[in-house]
């Protein structure tokens, strides 16, 4: 007698199973076929008692070994993870490519990783050098130069002479998607052929970073600029901040954040930067109308930068 017809189904898919369970599994449906193909047809009730429930026993067990060959592999591999490459660009691309997909307030775990690996390798290149501008930059984009889209880092790096020393600026803009970024931006101080690391700062994350130099105030602390572009709106928003340095301590003596459309010049002891009101561009823009640009003048003083005028001009 034929079998009668059953109701076609799809079945989620089975887990991964080793060779060795495999066979195991292959012998007992040689064994028991008969009954395991009534059973998976749902056919048992032409069986008798006894051969019903030995193949709803078999088929249990089968099911069983299947789920707990599975997971154990699963185990197997998760426990065989391969550890990071032992050279410096493949260990900061493995620690790089598990940001993806990581938000940028979940990150400090994997940049923290990055950053000490990036600056113990840097602190020792630099001990006994007296390096151009370019030097740096140039080992910080080897250090990165396995990362692959999306990943990037933008290598960057400034060198100015201070007193009777050369303060030099090494960092990068580690990135895993446009709006996700981290800055990294370690000072070096240059005397004697010798450098070594004298501050470390973290600029504003969300955004790139470039640098302009101011006057030395009074006091002839080391002074500049750090400022950066961050994207998410319909227009570039600005955030800078002034930098002061007097040979033992970097600190922030200004600084202003995600200045709408903001565009900054620096000149000598003056800081000027020209932006809209996010509020009016979006209202004069829906009346097809040109809206207000504004421009700030900051002056350099002893405690930072002071406002000294505001004014409204042409867009």
């Amino acid at each position: 007698m034929g079998l009668r017809p059953t109701k076609i189904y799809e079945s989620p898919p089975l887990p991964v199973i080793p060779s060795a369970a495999r066979n195991l599994l292959l012998l007992f449906f040689t064994v028991k076929s008969r009954f395991l193909v009534a059973s998976l047809l749902g056919m048992t009730e032409r069986l008798d008692n006894s051969r019903r429930s030995e193949a709803n026993h078999l088929l249990r067990l089968l099911l069983a070994l299947a789920l707990g060959a599975g997971a154990a592999w699963g185990q197997v591999k998760k426990s065989k993870a391969l550890p990071p490459p032992p050279d410096l660009p493949g260990h900061v691309n493995y620690l790089a490519k598990q940001l993806i997909g990581v938000p940028l307030d979940e990150s400090d775990a994997l940049t923290s990783k990055i950053q000490k690996l990036v600056l113990d390798h840097l602190d020792e290149w630099m001990t006994s050098r007296t390096p151009t501008v370019v030097e740096p930059r140039r080992e910080l984009e080897t250090v990165f130069a396995l990362l692959r889209n999306p990943l990037s880092a933008d290598a960057n790096s400034f060198s100015q002479p201070w007193k009777s020393e050369t303060l030099i600026g090494v960092g990068y803009t580690l990135r895993w998607t446009d709006y996700n970024r981290v800055n990294v931006l370690a000072l070096y101080e240059n005397r004697e052929g010798k450098s070594r690391r004298v501050a470390l700062t973290n600029f504003v994350p969300h955004t790139d970073q470039r640098y302009e130099f101011l006057s030395p105030p009074e006091s002839g602390d080391f002074r500049f600029l750090v400022y950066g572009f961050r994207t998410g709106k319909s227009q570039l928003r600005l955030s800078a901040n002034l930098y002061d340095f007097d040979g033992q301590t970097l600190k922030t003596v200004w600084e202003t954040r995600d200045v709408y459309d903001g565009k900054i010049d620096v000149d000598k002891d003056r800081v000027v930067i020209r932006y809209l009101k996010e509020d009016e561009y979006i209202r004069e823009t829906a009346q097809r109308r040109k809206p207000p640009r504004y421009e700030a003048t900051y002056k350099e003083t002893s405690q930072g930068l002071e406002l000294v005028a505001d004014r409204q001009i042409p867009f």
